[in-house]
């Protein structure tokens, strides 16, 4: 069957798509975003997490065929989305990140000045300059849960961010960094919005 369903902002369609085949599957193998992590398949690590209709879902739970006119939103898309939202929105009718510029997404040097960085989300760098990143297996989907919470609630308690992040396993850092890269992300989101206000 043919599976047609927004991902990261834009319109795609899978072709061929067995009925109980996961979206994780379609996303890895049939759309090369590798980002979303094969891991227990149970859904009990959420290393696989992605934001489907807005909710942070389990893709290797979800049947490709109930994305069906619905909307995806990957860890290679949480930078356009996050300039979107600082933006206001999506004032330009196109947004979201292609599929072609999402498969080659990499966080490296780029253009001419040493040491500048692809743009990243902000909780995308809080988790880099927290050093909440160690294998990076569950970084994924601790990234995408993580964005979920800082765009419902910009300023969560330590209690809020466990209940976040409680359905993500990690097995290298031992949660504080990862923790610490939340607690720097809303840090510095609320100073972001102070500064605008004055």
């Amino acid at each position: 069957m043919r599976v047609t369903f927004t991902v990261n902002g834009r319109r795609q369609e899978a072709d061929d798509v067995w009925e109980g085949e996961s979206l994780l599957y379609v996303l890895r193998e049939r759309m090369g975003l590798p980002g979303s992590k094969n891991a227990c398949e149970q859904g009990e690590c959420g290393s696989c997490t992605v934001r489907l209709d807005g909710v942070p879902v389990c893709s290797c739970l979800v049947a490709a065929g109930q994305v069906e006119g619905r909307d995806v939103v990957t860890v290679e898309g949480l930078a356009d989305f996050a300039k979107q939202r600082a933006e206001g929105g999506c004032a330009s009718g196109v947004c979201g990140t292609g599929l072609d510029e999402a498969q080659q997404w990499q966080a490296r040097p780029t253009g001419s000045r040493p040491g500048e960085q692809a743009e990243l989300a902000p909780i995308q760098q809080a988790f880099i300059d927290a050093g909440a990143v160690q294998c990076g297996f569950c970084t994924p989907g601790l990234l995408v849960a993580a964005d979920e919470l800082l765009e419902r609630n910009d300023s969560p308690s330590d209690a809020d961010i466990r209940e976040a992040l409680s359905g993500n396993l990690c097995r290298c850092t031992g949660y504080e960094k990862i923790l610490d890269a939340v607690r720097l992300a809303a840090a510095r989101g609320e100073n972001h919005t102070a500064g605008q206000g004055a």
